[in-house]
């Protein structure tokens, strides 16, 4: 199975940006995290980060032409504003989870509106790092 992990903008400073919210492990140790799970998985992963809404649309719209199985996606700060994020996924049709490291429900009213939301099949929040695992159990129907 062939998994698309993508992360947003500023998920790079996780370990650095509030970590009273996001924790003090850092991005890197979130790939580490994730590449060792899907190892024991068997699983084909790519992670991939961005700050740029584009290059994000690009990678999902790549994701069709590679034959990706399924997409896990925190789209930062994208989730309440990327349309555009929003129509390459439904274009695409790749099965998909929305992970978040916080309860964005818990936080600023903005971060309330996801526009991902309404295609993910799935939407884990506020379990940090174990939220990913969370989603490609899911995405294996584990």
């Amino acid at each position: 199975m062939k998994i698309l992990v993508l992360n947003g903008p500023n998920l790079n400073f996780i370990g650095i940006r509030e970590p009273h919210i996001y924790g003090k492990e850092t991005y890197q140790d979130l790939c580490n995290l994730l590449t060792s799970y899907a190892n024991t998985k068997n699983l084909d992963l790519t992670i991939y980060q961005s700050n740029h809404e584009g290059d994000l649309v690009d990678k999902i719209q790549q994701a069709y032409f590679d034959q990706v199985d399924g997409i896990i996606i925190n789209p930062g700060a994208y989730t309440h504003t990327s349309v555009a994020i929003l129509d390459a996924l439904k274009a695409t049709m790749i099965k998909t989870v929305e992970v978040h490291l916080s309860n964005v429900l818990e936080r600023e009213d903005f971060r309330k509106k996801s526009y991902v939301s309404l295609y993910a099949s799935k939407t884990i929040m506020g379990h940090g790092f174990k939220g990913y695992l969370e989603a490609i159990d899911y995405l294996l129907g584990a």
